[in-house]
């Protein structure tokens, strides 16, 4: 089995030491590199083409948003996780525009850690319903009001296709969609394909921003 490749940003030696004993304990898992700031960090991934990389938001030289946007822009397979205490949410969505395949606490669980970084690996994206609702809390009140209908793609869904968009957006898991909704959590998932596709985003994260951002969701 070839092991999952990780790269670990953070610019205090103490926390990369801890992720590493942790992510090394893994038998699928392995740290190929680290870096105390942005630009050592964009350096190393390029160089690793790992898989993925614990990107911390506030760092020297170069801050996690713009390493994240310099990853994302140069087309390496990289994924990207973010590492956030929330004291930053605006920096933590500001990085979710730049590419950032999903977000988790500092202080998550080491599990929930470990199966993140499986998941992004995976090419899915790591929003956690109550970190989503978290950061929605925080970061949606400073969104800009877009009238709703703004952007063409909504045209595109379907009455049931907007109705699963606005619980994703809301930070409901496929089952709980799948509940509210009263279908079959593999319906679910086959509308979340087609919301992915019809709007052209690569994740969940994604469409959690494109409901706020094109008012099919208004901030409370």
């Amino acid at each position: 089995m070839t092991p999952i490749t990780v790269f670990l940003a953070d610019d205090q030696e103490l926390v990369r030491s801890g992720f590493r004993m942790l992510i090394e304990a893994e038998e699928d898992l392995r740290v190929v590199g680290e870096a105390a700031d942005g630009a050592a960090t964009v350096t190393g991934v390029l160089r690793t083409q790992c898989d993925v990389v614990l990107m911390d938001i506030r760092m020297p030289v170069m801050d996690g948003v713009e390493a994240t946007r310099k990853i994302v822009a140069s087309g390496v397979r990289t994924r990207v996780l973010v590492l956030t205490t929330f004291d930053l949410d605006e920096y933590v969505f500001s990085a979710l525009k730049a590419g950032a395949s999903g977000f988790m606490l500092k202080d998550a669980r080491p599990g929930d850690l470990l199966n993140a970084i499986r998941t992004v690996a995976a090419g899915e994206a790591v929003m956690a319903p109550s970190a989503t609702r978290r950061l929605l809390d925080h970061v949606v009140p400073t969104l800009p009001a877009n009238p709703e209908g703004a952007d063409p793609r909504l045209d595109l869904l379907t009455e049931r296709e907007r109705e699963v968009l606005v619980e994703i957006a809301a930070g409901m898991t496929n089952a709980e969609i799948a509940g509210r909704l009263y279908m079959a959590e593999g319906t679910v998932k086959t509308h979340i394909t087609r919301l992915l596709a019809k709007l052209q985003t690569r994740d969940r994260v994604g469409l959690v921003l494109f409901a706020y951002e094109t008012g099919l969701v208004r901030r409370a």
